[in-house]
């Protein structure tokens, strides 16, 4: 697998999730294996040009934060393409064009969705990029902007004669947001659409076995997970060993996944500051909390915290609660017991065999995702 000259070690993908997908998380997942390559939150380009705090803390990264794309947004072509330099002189091994966010905010300024509809005006705004930089330029991008206009494999193959290195591509139409199922058949039209260059599918993955049936039924060069990998931190390195080998890896105890959620914490913290990283803290804990077995009290208790000592007294106090349920090896008694992770989204508070077809969209600072 190979976005321009990089040679990555997996085909599998981290989209970006607004608000979620930031240095603290991208270094923590590529510490558990698996990641072949990861995209910054999208960032406005006229924000990153005014050097708006805000913007330079999106896209800020580090060493052992490679390789790393930055998704810009907008619609000004110079302002894009200014971006698109800046990116490269900070260091980013790729620029990536959203061209599919479905979020107001983004599409009333022409950016995201909004750029399927003009190919031509999208075309020429590419263009203008990939000649300002030396870097991979990819493009993110929906099936259309509802299904009277799947204009994604017509877009891909305007961008594949401009000269992007790679698509990718979200199976649902900028209508449908995140509700309903991931088009393959959809998926699988802007593969044949392109010659030479990969498409990456997105959408609906939540298990290795997701990301095989993706890659089987589309024949698309790599899997890109977002909220699936909110959910499961675990499921590149998973992904990648069931592609590889064919067998599943065991889900992580109770043990490791407290191990990777206080890792993480410590980076919200050493990233955005103790209090500040703690309150942001309180919308990601509750994910990790959604495999832990019986956790109302930990949900209760960890959207309080303001501090290094309260987080450790939240999970403290669950831990000493949680024996309840569980043997003397702290495993959970088998009535408590969690089924494995299937690809639809199961909530663990919620009495057994009810489930939900799809992983609920986070909530983040944009109103519609």
């Amino acid at each position: 697998m190979r976005i321009g000259p990089h040679e990555l070690p997996t085909s599998l993908f981290l989209s970006p999730l607004a608000g979620y997908t930031n240095l603290p998380f991208r270094v923590t997942l590529r510490e558990l294996g698996g990641l072949g390559w990861a995209t910054t939150d999208l960032v406005n380009a006229r924000s990153l040009l005014e050097r708006n705090r805000t913007a330079l803390k999106l896209v800020e990264s580090s060493a052992d934060d490679r390789p790393l794309a930055i998704q810009l947004f907008g619609s000004v072509p110079e302002e894009m393409r200014d971006a698109a330099v800046m990116c490269q002189e900070l260091g980013a091994q790729s620029v990536d064009i959203n061209m599919g966010c479905p979020v107001k905010k983004v599409v009333k300024i022409g950016g995201g969705s909004a750029m399927m509809t003009e190919l031509d005006k999208t075309a020429a705004l590419v263009r203008g990029m990939i000649a300002a930089v030396n870097i991979p330029v990819t493009a993110k991008m929906r099936l259309g902007w509802d299904d009277d206009n799947l204009t994604a494999p017509d877009l891909a193959r305007v961008l594949e004669g401009v000269g992007v290195a790679a698509i990718f591509v979200h199976g649902r139409t900028r209508a449908q947001g995140f509700s309903g199922t991931v088009n393959l058949a959809g998926i699988r039209a802007v593969v044949r659409a392109v010659k030479t260059i990969p498409v990456i599918g997105n959408g609906d993955v939540t298990t290795p076995e997701a990301a095989k049936h993706m890659l089987d039924e589309t024949g698309c060069a790599g899997v890109s997970i977002g909220r699936g990998a909110f959910y499961d931190p675990w499921i590149f390195r998973r992904t990648a060993h069931y592609l590889a080998a064919g067998e599943l890896l065991p889900e992580p105890d109770f043990a490791e996944r407290v191990r990777v959620m206080r890792r993480h914490f410590a980076r919200y913290c050493e990233f955005y500051g103790e209090e500040h990283g703690a309150r942001l803290f309180r919308k990601v804990a509750p994910w990790y909390a959604r495999r832990f077995g019986p956790a109302k009290p930990f949900k209760q208790r960890i959207i309080t915290i303001r501090s290094q000592a309260d987080f450790e007294a939240a999970l403290a106090e669950y831990t000493a609660w949680r024996a309840q349920f569980c043997d003397a090896h702290g495993e959970l008694l088998p009535r408590f017991a969690l089924e494995p992770m299937v690809a639809s989204f199961m909530r663990t508070d919620e009495p057994a065999g009810l489930s939900r077809t799809a992983i609920p969209v986070p909530k983040g600072p944009v109103d519609v995702w």
